[in-house]
């Protein structure tokens, strides 16, 4: 199999200090807790970006100083979130791919996400597409249900979406498809030959998804977006801890764990480094 990609996911759009008091929230925080994680093994950072109050923002200067911050220290991928929470507008979506990043997400299709419903339309996501594609910026293509998959086709069809394609399926969000091996099996015989994917099991479900992907040959992502217990009854104070544990499981079950060059070459990245 080739080399197991780590993903951390630090904070993402619905975990609170409420949820944890463990959860990075400023810029600083964030950016220390991508450098704790890359330490313990993690090629790739998912960043979420919150304002002084802690709530979901989609600001480039915001997103800046966590990319400074990080290029300062590490040499991680950077892969930016183009949701930002429920509810953001389309323009403000398209323009975190100004900040030129490796990578950002690209969310296959709109759904109900808990009691809200998650927005993403044929027109916004052929527009996402076409931005990503010019301006050489690997979509992340985030499949929460097995009609996303179709979705991400249909546009890859218009040729908006290249080869070899990158899919990271997001388990067990209420209103999404259900965490279970069934379903993940399922997901993986669903995409294209050629594609390299990655998995989420969200809450409880994070490290028997993330088990099932290292056996599978997929790779796998942590952090407290998905998950804030390390054990039942256990919050993690660390993201770093998440992926140490994933190094450790990876080196039981047989998997190397891949650097960020070697992440890069096996993504196909375009692209090293972010343009600030």
């Amino acid at each position: 199999m080739e080399k197991l990609i780590i993903t951390v996911a630090p904070t993402g759009a619905q975990t609170t200090r409420e949820h944890t008091p463990y959860v990075p929230l400023s810029p600083k925080e964030i950016a220390d807790s991508v450098y704790e994680s890359w330490k313990e093994g993690a090629a790739i950072a998912h960043i979420h970006v919150r304002d002084y109050k802690g709530d979901n923002t989609l600001d480039l200067d915001t997103y800046k100083e966590v990319i400074d911050r990080v290029k300062d220290k590490c040499d991680i991928i950077l892969n930016l979130t183009t949701a930002g929470g429920l509810g953001n507008n389309e323009e403000a979506r398209l323009k975190v791919c100004e900040l030129n990043p490796e990578m950002a997400t690209f969310d296959a299709g709109t759904m109900n996400f808990g009691q809200d419903v998650f927005h993403n339309t044929p027109t916004f996501l052929e527009e996402l597409a076409a931005i990503t594609k010019e301006r050489q910026i690997k979509p992340e293509i985030e499949i929460f249900d097995v009609g996303m998959i179709d979705n991400a086709l249909r546009i890859a069809k218009k040729g908006l979406l290249e080869k070899p394609f990158h899919f990271q399926f997001v388990l067990g969000v209420h209103g999404g498809m259900a965490a279970t091996p069934k379903n993940l099996m399922f997901l993986v015989e669903s995409i294209p030959k050629g594609s390299t994917w990655s998995a989420i099991g969200a809450s409880k479900d994070q490290l028997t998804i993330n088990t099932m992907s290292i056996l599978l040959g997929g790779h796998v992502r942590v952090g407290m977006e998905d998950s804030v217990y390390y054990q039942k009854g256990e919050l993690a104070t660390t993201n770093a801890q998440f992926v140490k544990r994933i190094v450790e499981l990876a080196g039981v079950l047989g998997r190397e764990v891949a650097t960020p060059d070697e992440a890069r070459k096996i993504l196909q990245l375009s692209k090293k480094l972010i343009k600030g």
